[in-house]
């Protein structure tokens, strides 16, 4: 009997250790070092990401074919790949495994766009430099306008309509036809054809080099859109997003079992109190192991803390990129009509110049008095003809169309610059006095090339300044419009935009008529990381960063909706945030 009770004593005290050492077990501390080094390399790959979308950019906005061109990441990316792959067998997270490989050939094949990109973008500028430099030389060939023979005057004439076509080539790219780029260099090699051997070598030196920009700007148009969609950055995101979301269950899970054990432990010092003395010696080492338990995970919860920060600034820079990208789209339309205008105001001038002189010369002939007649009828016949030509062609009349057309262009640009420059100050938080009407606007001005297609309805009232950190509040504004234009139908989308007094602050609505948001996901919206959208396509911090930065201001941010019918967004604003608030001065 007594070896039986020996035996179940024994049992038991072998389960209870084996529980207590399971549950210590799970609360071992989580190794930070290796997921730090994943992320560091993930972190690479993103910021490389990101300057290769910079370089395409400025690749297609500059023209100078010397400047110093951007360095080629694709070394760089390859180590952070190497690295990653390295760390791999030793890593436990089923997100990088998985997805390493896929991420691996998106980011290699990005990497060999973006540098074809470059080479047919260098290409395509060495052809409009030579173009543009055998026009000068050819140009340089020619005798002043006046005297010239009418065979120079129809070739100069001709490289003109030349250089305006290879340059609106140039920028429009597909938009424009090539057709008459082809007819303007076959109307120069037929007009150089009379004009001497020198003028045919540099009229077929121009026509290989306008062969050479028909061959590669097609290309390079190609590959734009090619890097435009490719999917490394949204990879890149889910990685990086799924990384981290291991980590905190990881610690989660530690966090829980930490509770457990305390659990255990205390049911344990209860369960054996009759130990007393004997056990005194185990219970303190037990407490000091759980404070250090304690102690570790307060500061794994502590480092992810700084990683949710650094998320949510990734978000903010994603934001600003798509800004830039949708700026730059709209500014190019704009900047490619006042170079068309400009470019036909050039064509003309040579006439108003032409028909200036000679009517100089008939007033010097006048003020003589002493003047051969049969010279002065001449000179007088002479500019006669070309004032009524001016005159027939209405030449002065479409100058001031061409110029009211190139102010207008011209305005276009500075309304998207001022938009830009209003909303520049997103990483400053400086507190000042602020129309919220004000704010909507630019955001619009931001947001116009989503909402080509959508019905914006402005209910824009009379409301008073508010103190706020004015670039926080365009990007909750920002944030608001972007959604609700995601949300809308492809045809009949309506966003309507409302701002009233209301008690001793402002209320701001953002409605729209799309597809709403169902029931059972409306309380959890403004949770960080929670998102409807289709992976890739958003991380669900945008509206958390929004409700944050509503709460700094002392304000209220809060939603409506019902599904098939459309959401309503709330805002309310104080006149003056509380001192609590704690914004930047």
């Amino acid at each position: 009997m007594n070896t039986l009770r020996h035996l179940m004593i024994a049992l038991v005290a072998l389960v209870l250790i084996a529980a207590l050492v399971f549950l210590y077990d799970k609360t071992q501390a989580v190794d930070l070092r290796e997921r730090n080094d994943i992320a560091a390399q993930l972190d690479t790959l993103r910021e490389i990401d990101s300057r290769w979308d910079i370089d395409v950019l400025r690749e297609r906005s500059e023209i100078d074919p010397n400047r110093l061109a951007p360095p080629s990441r694709t070394a760089t990316a390859r180590k952070a790949l190497a690295s990653l792959n390295a760390l791999l067998p030793n890593s436990d997270s089923a997100a990088l495994r998985e997805g390493l490989g896929e991420l691996g050939k998106a980011i290699l094949e990005k990497a060999n766009v973006v540098e074809k990109y470059k080479a047919e973008s260098a290409a395509a500028k060495i052809a409009l430099h030579a173009t543009l430099s055998g026009a000068a030389a050819l140009g340089g060939q020619l005798g002043a306008p006046p005297s010239a023979d009418a065979r120079q005057r129809e070739l100069a004439q001709a490289v003109t309509q030349l250089v305006a076509a290879v340059e609106q080539y140039y920028w429009l790219g597909k938009a424009a036809a090539p057709m008459s780029l082809q007819m303007a260099a076959r109307e120069v090699q037929e007009r150089a054809a009379d004009a001497g051997e020198q003028a045919r070598e540099q009229a077929a030196a121009m026509d290989g080099a306008i062969q050479e920009l028909l061959r590669r700007k097609p290309a390079e148009e190609d590959l734009f859109n090619k890097v435009s969609s490719l999917s490394s950055g949204p990879r890149l995101d889910r990685m990086t997003f799924s990384f981290n979301r291991e980590l905190v269950v990881t610690l989660q899970e530690k966090e829980l079992f930490r509770v457990y054990l305390l659990a255990y432990a205390a049911a344990l010092l209860i369960g054996v109190g009759y130990l007393g003395v004997r056990l005194k010696g185990a219970n303190e080492s037990l407490e000091r192991r759980v404070i250090e338990r304690t102690h570790e995970l307060s500061e794994a919860l502590r480092h992810l803390k700084e990683s949710e920060a650094q998320l949510i600034q990734s978000e903010k820079m994603s934001s600003l990129g798509q800004m830039v990208a949708g700026v730059a789209h709209e500014i190019n339309t704009p900047l490619a009509y006042v170079k068309n205008s400009l470019g036909s105001v050039h064509d003309r001038l040579p006439q108003i110049l032409a028909a200036v002189e000679h009517s100089e010369k008939l007033l010097a002939l006048l003020r003589t008095g002493k003047s051969n007649p049969d010279a002065l009828n001449k000179q007088y016949a002479y500019t006669a003809a070309l004032l009524a030509k001016l005159k027939q062609e209405r030449v002065l009349t479409e100058l001031g169309g061409l110029v009211r057309d190139g102010l207008y262009g011209i305005g276009e640009m500075a309304e998207i610059v001022g938009n830009l420059k209003d909303f520049s100050r997103l990483d400053r938080s400086k507190v000042a006095s602020f129309n919220l009407n004000d704010g909507l606007t630019s955001s619009l001005g931001l947001a116009r090339h989503m909402l080509k297609e959508v019905k914006v309805t402005r209910l824009l009232g009379e409301i008073p300044a508010i103190t706020c950190a004015p670039s926080q509040i365009n990007q909750v504004f920002l944030n608001l419009i972007t959604n609700a234009a995601q949300a809308l139908p492809p045809a009949g989308g309506e966003i309507t935009l409302t701002t009233r007094p209301d008690n001793d602050g402002v209320a701001v609505e953002v409605a729209d008529n799309g597809k709403g948001i169902a029931p059972e996901v409306l309380p959890k919206i403004f949770d960080p990381f929670f998102t409807t959208k289709e992976i890739g396509k958003g991380t669900g911090l945008g509206l958390s960063i929004s409700y944050k930065i509503v709460q700094q201001h002392g304000g209220r941010l809060e939603v409506a909706s019902e599904a098939g019918k459309g959401t309503r967004f709330t805002l309310w604003l104080p006149a003056k945030p509380p001192d609590e608030a704690g914004l930047d001065a």
